[in-house]
């Protein structure tokens, strides 16, 4: 709790409200007193636009959710931060619809440290996969951290990478911390909080991955990392949203070079090869990225007995190529 008391969290609970449009709420509102006031007519000058859902604006409903949000994130060991508080990460307020709450489960990044957002198919090539844990790791021992969203496949190579690396990966999710999705990512979840990491999500404790919750989640992937990384994304991706926010928020765009190439996996490959058509930069090691950033080669992290076999690739991959949730 804040000395702001519930505000944020209640502001957040506000389903009438676009992002930015709880944004502007939350600098109107300094505490409870405030927000208890807000009808729907004020909120609609606040905002700037006539609320035309026929859901009820119910502030005391609201409300009782964000205590009931409180009361199970502080069960489940869930901290949250608010966009009102200096601990929110300063490269999400430069969005123009960052989350008025972050729900996290670990340790808050480091704002000093770049971050890269690495991603892509959940149904990657074997070769992908293995550039994808060279990126990752070669960054965590440099310190980088690697963010990603816990799905199969591209993004599950880039936190084990990183983590492996000795790197703090985030890991952002579409649904609540206390509903890993995909089930298979549980142990990877522990893990990335064991190792100083973090779990993300702009969504209360309870809430159940839905379809149309990835998209905005890739906006926060990408909003919390200097620079992004496509591995391998066919044109139907959803790693290539996250491109697009990227680039819309003025950050870094990059392909891999293994995203790039002919043979058996090129049908998994037209989206990174258009966005190198279109002026996306080329990757082929870690290294490169360091040297982008001119961050100098010194290892930070030693290095550790590597987590990916040959057996436990194989596994990542047919894991991979459970269809799940569209992202």
């Amino acid at each position: 709790m804040t000395d702001r008391g519930l505000t944020d969290l209640i502001i957040a609970r506000i389903s009438l409200l676009a992002p930015a449009e709880k944004i502007l709420l939350c600098k109107t509102c300094n505490c409870e007193r405030d927000l208890a006031g807000i009808t729907k007519t004020r909120a609609e000058t606040i905002i700037g636009r006539k609320l035309l859902s026929k859901k009820p604006w119910d502030m005391e409903v609201f409300r009782r959710q964000a205590e009931q949000d409180a009361g199970i994130a502080r069960i489940r060991g869930i901290g949250y931060v608010s966009y009102m508080s200096p601990l929110y990460p300063p490269l999400l307020r430069e969005l123009w619809d960052p989350p008025a709450v972050l729900f996290y489960r670990g340790c808050l990044p480091d704002p000093e440290r770049s971050v890269l957002a690495l991603v892509g198919t959940r149904k990657p090539s074997p070769p992908a996969l293995m550039q994808t844990y060279d990126i990752a790791k070669t960054l965590g021992r440099h310190g980088i951290p690697v963010v990603s969203g816990l799905a199969r496949g591209i993004d599950t190579m880039a936190h084990r990478g990183n983590i492996d690396g000795g790197g703090a990966t985030i890991a952002v999710l579409g649904s609540g911390l206390d509903e890993i999705y995909p089930a298979g990512n549980r142990s990877l979840a522990r893990r990335i909080v064991e190792q100083n990491g973090v779990l993300f999500s702009e969504y209360p404790p309870g809430t159940k991955p839905q379809k149309w919750h990835f998209p905005g989640r890739n906006r926060i992937i990408s909003g919390l990392a200097r620079g992004t990384l496509i591995a391998e994304a066919p044109t139907a991706s959803g790693a290539l949203i996250t491109a697009r926010f990227a680039l819309e928020q003025g950050r870094d765009l990059w392909v891999a070079s293994i995203g790039l190439g002919e043979g058996p996996y090129a049908p998994l490959r037209g989206g990174g090869k258009k966005l190198a058509e279109e002026g996306a930069g080329v990757i082929t090691s870690g290294g490169n990225i360091l040297a982008e950033w001119g961050i100098p080669e010194q290892v930070q992290n030693p290095e550790t007995e590597s987590y990916i076999d040959g057996a436990s690739l194989g596994a990542a991959l047919a894991k991979s190529l459970d269809i799940g949730y569209e992202e």
